[in-house]
């Protein structure tokens, strides 16, 4: 690669409305906030995101810009390293974790883009073809709306795992959560996988006594069933459930992951490359699970993971989030098509290979 010096780094909120609103167990919310950094060398732009505060735009043009301006664009993990250090105070969860996570994207898509090549080929694609499972089911929908959801995805998309958000109101309403889970097993049908994620909203003893009751509808994955920081929960539930029980999207750091995989605490690790320091962390954080044999599952953002799922040798699958997947339809250029529970990584453009559409963005600014 040409030696490319880095001239331009900008970043932009954008406060995208949901289509109605939405919540887990242990949060509700309206509109979804995504934070785009695009890194300019040589003429080329790589491009990131994460779904964050709009204030890790304004972090990432006060904090991070200074890191990379004038360094040159290939050396990617050197360019981390520094970030790392410059976010030393800030800390690496929160704020500072999301803005470095979207600039390291925007890093590796500029690099691929200069070079003329697919991000995962440039990584080396360990698959051609990446297993997904839709994920919504809010527990703010009514019963229509979850069976209409779920119906499209399993019987219209042939996606053959689901998932829906449990836990409601922090645990408090298990009657209308066991009602939920019900639902969805009869909507898709006896073939299908079903998932559920409580977000943390049980303690440990609630959550074992729910997935015993879940086991009646053939529930094979349980996410978060507790808080993600309590490791002594999550290997309790791990222990008396049937279902698989998975966390982890939530640490900004390796020591997090390594203490969650020597816990014994999941069965397989889910990773957010939008929080957990871009492209670069993910990799670590992959090899962190292959170390203690598990598999790994990408957390939200399903077209920023597909290449890098697609370079993942211990991938289990990604998470196609409905509300993030509404988004990245909408304002870029080049989202995948999950049709038949897989999708295929861009292989014929550079770089991840998706283009903000400027102009449908805009009028969602906000920083």
């Amino acid at each position: 690669m040409r030696d490319c010096t880095i001239d331009q780094v900008t970043a932009a909120a954008y406060r995208v409305p949901t289509e109605s609103p939405e919540g887990d167990g242990t949060l509700a919310w309206d509109a979804t906030t995504m934070v785009v950094v695009t890194v300019r060398a040589a003429g080329v732009t790589g491009t990131g995101w994460t779904y964050a505060p709009a204030a890790a735009a304004a972090f990432v043009s006060g904090t991070l810009a200074g890191v990379l301006t004038g360094a040159g664009a290939d050396g990617v993990p050197a360019l981390h390293a520094a970030l790392a250090r410059q976010v030393r105070n800030a800390g690496r969860p929160g704020i500072a974790g999301y803005a470095v996570s979207a600039v390291d994207v925007a890093l590796w898509d500029l690099k691929a883009r200069l070079i003329g090549v697919p991000l995962a080929r440039l990584w080396g694609m360990a698959r051609d073809r990446v297993p997904l499972y839709g994920s919504g089911g809010f527990t703010t929908y009514d019963d229509a709306t979850t069976r209409a959801q779920l119906a499209r995805w399993v019987h219209e998309q042939g996606i053959g795992r689901v998932k829906i958000k449990i836990g409601e109101s922090s645990g408090s309403r298990p009657d209308r959560d066991l009602h939920r889970v019900a639902l969805a097993r009869r909507t898709i049908g006896e073939d299908a996988e079903l998932y559920v994620d409580a977000n943390g909203g049980y303690t440990a003893k609630q959550a074992v006594r729910v997935a015993e009751r879940m086991g009646e509808q053939d529930v094979t994955w349980f996410e978060e069933p507790v808080s993600s920081d309590d490791l002594a929960g999550l290997r309790l539930v791990r222990e008396r459930c049937a279902a698989d029980v998975t966390a982890g999207e939530y640490g900004c750091d390796l020591g997090y992951f390594t203490r969650m995989c020597a816990a014994g605490a999941v069965d397989c690790l889910q990773i957010d490359a939008t929080r957990c320091g871009g492209y670069s962390g993910w990799f670590a954080a992959t090899a962190v699970a292959a170390g203690h044999h598990l598999e790994v599952s990408a957390h939200c953002a399903p077209n920023l993971h597909l290449p890098a799922a697609a370079a993942t040798i211990n991938l289990r699958h990604i998470e196609w989030f409905h509300d993030h997947q509404r988004i990245e339809a909408e304002l870029f250029d080049g989202a995948a098509d999950p049709g038949g529970g897989e999708a295929r990584p861009g292989t014929d453009t550079p770089g991840h290979g998706l283009t903000l559409r400027e102009a449908a963005a805009e009028r969602y600014r906000v920083a």
